[in-house]
This record gives structure tokens, C-alpha cells and sequence, in this order.
């Protein structure tokens, strides 16, 4: 039986001003949701926003809390980043990632997506002609809709049928032209989960130096690939990266997820050394200054943009990144609460009549985390976003996401424990309602 009945559904949806609910953004559904509990006081099942669902590192909030009693935020900081957080960024990526990012190259954002939206600027005007993205999706929608803003035009493949041996194929295809600018992906990946292995990350970069594309790898879900023993600082093994196979490389680090300081937004832009140096004529025309990539997005872009990151914020991160090098933070440890809520989450779906999406890398099952993908028998991805809802259970359809596949995109980050009877009572009703034959 369903918790909230059609008509109830659709005033939700009239009332929150989303005209399609098939093709909700993350924020639609957010508000649909919050209206159906507003107008009922029943819960929901929240599987739709992405946000930590842990407290921030009280380590981090200490050296912030330090940093205002010291004063500083009575000075505008600098514009690109306090010293001590560009140590600790040089040191961190060392440490977990073994790559050599010299300081200076690491650049720290009002959050990732203020890092994505300057880089996504800085990429496409560097060379006359290439002057696309290309996404390997699925991937978060908000990039795309930063491309909008901008004016910018992108490619898209759906990496599903392309893992492992077909992906080089793929990606030639879509770089011949010459008019690539710039790679995306993250990796883990939202919303799939999938991890991208070191073959692959090996053909990526290859063909980025090949086509002189710029990879922008986002790494907002660092070692959060619990399959593997990572995390621990100067030792293998380490996060597998781009980094390894060409120098046209822009790492995107966030505090978001892994030390749950969402809040106070705050992220590196770590950036190859030799890219960071390669002056473009056509940056310097446009920006009447030397037109060095780094010098120019900081600058002259992202300075723009935000004058700078909060200074507090920066110091709150330089001791996290600083802590972790010494192994007095575990990260890994403290955000595995993830994979447990995947892995029950995943398990009472599956019992009843669901199947996990993007089940499978190269060589592994994928793995519990963060995200996870759903399907249910011939439902497209809005008609099993639409009928999550009547049940209480929010989700957003992975056609927003660069899919071709059909399903939806399930959060763990704000499972909580006493949710587990409920989940599984409404799934159950779910699957009485929505019964399975062969054909499905």
C-alpha cells in the first residue's frame, strides 16, 4: 500500500513548482519530499542530496575556531591560499596519492564546484579551437549546468558499455576532432559508485597528452573506495589517478565527504606542476597578463569569482591534510559508516525485486559506499523516481546524470538506524504493488 497517495503526490509536486517529477533536479526532489513531511509528519527515506550525513572533524573545527582568535579574519586572504594549507595540499597528495604537486600548485576553492566552474573557464580559453568538455558520465549534473552558465558545449558518453578494452575506442572517437578542452569524471564515481581501475585511468591519460586535453579528475570521494585498504599515508596502496599517465592533469579535493565539512566550503584545485607552467598566448591576450595556466586561474579567474577562500576555513583544512599525513586522523575509518548503510540499503532493495544498476568494474563487484544505482524491472528512471515517492522514499532518476541506463541514484549518507524497519516495510509494499513476471 502506498504511504502518500497520487493525488498528495501531485499537490507536492504542483505546490514545489517542478514541472516533471521523471526529470527532477536534486533540488526539486528535495522539496517535494520536505513538503510531503511538512503536510503529514510522516518520514521519508531520504536517498536524494548528497550531503555528509556525519559531523564535521572536530579537529578541523578547533583550528578554525584557533585561527578566528588569532584574528584573521580581520585580513582578506591570499589569493591563492594560506601557505600552511598549501604545504599540508602538497604533502596530503603525496602522502595518499604518491604524485610530487609542488605548493604552488595547489589552489584552494570555495568548494569544489567554484573549483570546477574556474577550471571548466581556464581549459576551454587556453588553446583557440578546443573549446569543449567532454564528460565521461554518468557524473554530477551541476558541471553541466555550470557549462550552461557559461556558454560552453559538451560531449557525453555513458561509460557503461565501455569499461575496460572498449574505452580507448570510445574516447578516440570523441577526441579526433580535436576540439576537446577538457575530461571529467569522478572517481569513486557519483552516482554510479563505479572506480575506474588503473588500465583505464592509463588509457585516459595517455590519450589526454595524445589530444592535449586537460583531465579534470574528481576526487570528492577520497579513498572511499573501502574495497581496497587505502588511507594509509606513505604506503601503498595508493589512490589510483590519472596523475600517473600524462601531466595534463587538475586534481579536485574536497572536504565535503571525507572530513564531513560540507559546511564551511572549502576545496584544492591541485594542479600539475607542468601544466601549472605552460603559458598559452591566447590566456594572455585575454587576461593581458603572461597567460601561465596557473597564474591565470587564480588570478585572473578565480579571484573573480570568490576573492579568495574564508582564511579560518583554510586553516580548519591544512590541519586535517596535516593530521592525516600523521595518521591521527583516519578518514577511511571514520566515514565507513557509508558502506555499511550501502551494503544493508543494497540487500533489503535486492530482496525485494530490485537490481543494483552499475554492478560491476573491470575486474571487481562494485563496491558500498557512498551512492548506489537501482533498477526495477521495465520501469524507466522517472517512473521509478515517481513511484519511490509515493512509498517515501527519495531518489533522483539517472537520466540526470548522463545515463543511458534505467534507474535511480540512492544516497547512504542519511540512513540512520531506525529507518532499516521502515525501508523494508515500504519495499516490501513496494513490490506487492509492482509485482515481477518474466517479461520484466
Amino acid at each position: 500500500m502506498k504511504v502518500f497517495s497520487d493525488a498528495l503526490v501531485e499537490e507536492a509536486r504542483v505546490e514545489s513548482r517542478v514541472a516533471d517529477l521523471s526529470r527532477a533536479t536534486i533540488g526539486e526532489i528535495l522539496l517535494v519530499a520536505q513538503y510531503l513531511e511538512r503536510k503529514t509528519g510522516i518520514p521519508f527515506i531520504r536517498m536524494d542530496q548528497g550531503s555528509p550525513g556525519l559531523p564535521p572533524n572536530r579537529l578541523g573545527v578547533a583550528a578554525e575556531k584557533e585561527a578566528l582568535d588569532r584574528g584573521v579574519g580581520a585580513q582578506y586572504p591570499p589569493a591563492d591560499g594560506v601557505p600552511e594549507l598549501k604545504e599540508a595540499a602538497s604533502a596530503f597528495v603525496k602522502a595518499f596519492i604518491d604524485i610530487d604537486i609542488s605548493p604552488r600548485s595547489c589552489i584552494p576553492t570555495t568548494g569544489s564546484v567554484a573549483g570546477s566552474f574556474g577550471a571548466f573557464i581556464a581549459c576551454t580559453q587556453r588553446i583557440p579551437g578546443k573549446d569543449k568538455v567532454l564528460f565521461i558520465d554518468p557524473g554530477f549534473p551541476i558541471q553541466k549546468s555550470q557549462l550552461r552558465v557559461l556558454g560552453i558545449s559538451w560531449k557525453e558518453f555513458d561509460i557503461y558499455p565501455y569499461r575496460g578494452a572498449g574505452l580507448r575506442a570510445k574516447l578516440e572517437e570523441e577526441l579526433s576532432a580535436g576540439d576537446v578542452a577538457a575530461i571529467v569524471y569522478s572517481n569513486p564515481n557519483n552516482p554510479a559508485w563505479i572506480c575506474l581501475e588503473d588500465s583505464e585511468l592509463q588509457v585516459i591519460g595517455e590519450l589526454a597528452t595524445m589530444y592535449d586535453a586537460v583531465v579534470m579528475e574528481d576526487q570528492a570521494y577520497f579513498c572511499m573506495d573501502y574495497r581496497r585498504d587505502l588511507g594509509h599515508p606513505y604506503r601503498a596502496p595508493f589512490v589510483p589517478t590519472v596523475a600517473r599517465y600524462t601531466d595534463n592533469y587538475i586534481l579536485l579535493l574536497s572536504s565535503s565527504k571525507i572530513f564531513s565539512y560540507a559546511g564551511q566550503r572549502i576545496a584544492l584545485l591541485c594542479i600539475s606542476d607542468a601544466l601549472f607552467d605552460r603559458q598559452y598566448p591566447a590566456l594572455a591576450a585575454r587576461y593581458l597578463d603572461a597567460g601561465v595556466f596557473g597564474a591565470t586561474l587564480t588570478a585572473s579567474i578565480l579571484y573573480m569569482m570568490t576573492s579568495g577562500c574564508t582564511a579560518s576555513t583554510q586553516y580548519a583544512y591544512a590541519r586535517m591534510l596535516t593530521l592525516s599525513c600523521e595518521g591521527a586522523i583516519d578518514f577511511v575509518e571514520d566515514t565507513r559508516v557509508y558502506e555499511r548503510h550501502a551494503r544493508r540499503m543494497k540487500q533489503i532493495f535486492c530482496d525485494n525485486g530490485f537490481r543494483v544498476v552499475y554492478d560491476h568494474d573491470v575486474t571487481l563487484p562494485v563496491g558500498d559506499g557512498f551512492f548506489f544505482t537501482l533498477g526495477y524491472g521495465d520501469l524507466s528512471g522517472g517512473e521509478l523516481l515517481r513511484e519511490l515517492l509515493h512509498y517515501g522514499v527519495s531518489a533522483i532518476s539517472l537520466s540526470t546524470t548522463g545515463s543511458l541506463q534505467q534507474g535511480v541514484r540512492g544516497c547512504t549518507s542519511r540512513m540512520r538506524d531506525d529507518l532499516y524497519p521502515l525501508l523494508e516495510e515500504r519495499m516490501r509494499a513496494f513490490r506487492e504493488d509492482h509485482p515481477l513476471n518474466e517479461t520484466n
